[in-house]
């Protein structure tokens, strides 16, 4: 008599779904193409395209940011598992969270070694042996918000999709097993960076299978030649490999009439035995520029004056001392002659310049424009 414990061969015969009795097979659901099929591969080559698109743009901003030759090459995108992934990465990391909130919503985020994430902010604030403290991942964060932004507006340009944004990068350095990653099997793609210091450095970026799926569709990631993309209401029509026939969308049919040319430029509307007018595509080159309504937005506050000030130095003193000051008291400051000075607007560092005299009144000749990274240097 059972004691209720089920015996090995009772665990296998469930496992396989088959009945404990070994008379009868349980039945099973057929497995449905997404259990089957794995991650499309159309998906992965949309995605690599993509990236691989914009990764001149990135190494542009990269080296603008730092001053250094910054160099991204790949990437190589494939999928993987949270166990996987985790394999291939160092013991210790900085992840930053970069979800795209709007557009095509879900996780996101840049995966990047610490020895890497120490390089690059040593790069940006122009310090040696960098602690990795709030203020690194401030800059950290700073870097991987110019790499999405980058991203944001080729993508916005190749679908027309204008909502796309994402949140604001957070960046922590974490042990790697803390680093939030998707459930289930997920893209990553893997970038080359060549800081300029001799090394070759990886970063991984990480994407939601969800979010990787609506932007390859949106990309035409698993759209196929002529008429291999189905309608709505149909089934995707095969290509009829017939010659001097486009399969587009007024090509006749078996069984069915010839569909008229409803006028839609660039579809290929070819009808029987006339060979479509094939042209190609000028795409636009993919610089980030601002959109019309941005630029629209902004001319709304073009009239509104800022207080600009020019500031020769700073110094610090006791109030014994200030107390003490009077007529002919020197004051140090702690620029040297020379030294340029700094052009601050709303009391924010923006720029700096030398003096010069026009006419009978000071002035400043703008000589250097300061970084986003030095602005928030200041800021903070």
């Amino acid at each position: 008599m059972s004691d209720g414990a089920l015996s090995q061969d009772e665990i296998d015969a469930l496992l396989a779904g088959v009945d404990s009795s070994g008379l009868t097979a349980a039945p099973q659901a057929a497995p449905s193409a997404a259990m089957t099929a794995g991650p499309p591969e159309g998906d992965r080559q949309a995605l690599q395209g993509f990236l691989a698109s914009t990764v001149e743009a990135q190494s542009s901003n990269l080296a603008m940011m730092t001053g250094a030759p910054v160099t991204i090459r790949g990437p190589q995108v494939s999928f993987s598992s949270r166990d996987a992934f985790l394999s291939s990465l160092p013991d210790t990391v900085t992840a930053v969270k970069a979800d795209f909130s709007s557009g095509f919503p879900g996780e996101h985020s840049f995966i990047i070694p610490e020895v890497t994430a120490r390089a690059i902010a040593s790069l940006m604030n122009k310090e040696e042996n960098i602690t990795l403290d709030e203020m690194a991942m401030s800059v950290i964060g700073e870097v991987v918000s110019q790499l999405v932004g980058t991203q944001i507006t080729s993508l916005t340009g190749k679908t027309g999709n204008k909502s796309i944004a994402s949140v604001s990068p957070e960046a922590a350095n974490v042990p790697k097993a803390a680093a939030a990653l998707p459930a289930g099997e997920f893209p990553c793609a893997v970038y080359q960076l060549d800081l300029g210091d001799g090394n070759v450095h990886q970063i991984w970026e990480v994407f939601g299978a969800s979010v990787a799926g609506d932007i390859a569709r949106a990309l035409g990631g698993q759209a196929s030649p002529g008429m291999g993309a189905a309608m709505p209401g149909m089934g995707a029509m095969p290509n009829m490999g017939m010659p001097g026939m486009d399969m587009g969308m007024g090509a006749a049919m078996p069984a069915m009439g010839g569909m008229p040319n409803m006028g839609m430029g660039g579809m290929g509307m070819g009808m029987m035995g006339q060979p479509a007018s094939v042209q190609s595509v000028q795409f636009p080159n993919l610089v980030p520029r601002a959109s019309s309504q941005e630029a629209g937005n902004i001319g709304l506050i073009m009239d509104v004056y800022m207080e600009m000030t020019v500031e020769l130095g700073r110094t610090r003193k006791l109030i014994k001392e200030i107390l003490g000051m009077g007529e002919g008291t020197i004051i140090e400051l702690d620029k040297l002659a020379g030294e340029p000075v700094d052009i601050l607007v709303n009391h924010k560092l923006i720029a700096k310049g030398e003096v010069v005299v026009i006419d009978e009144n000071f002035g400043v000749r703008v000589t250097e424009i300061v970084s986003p990274m030095e602005r928030m240097s200041e800021m903070s």
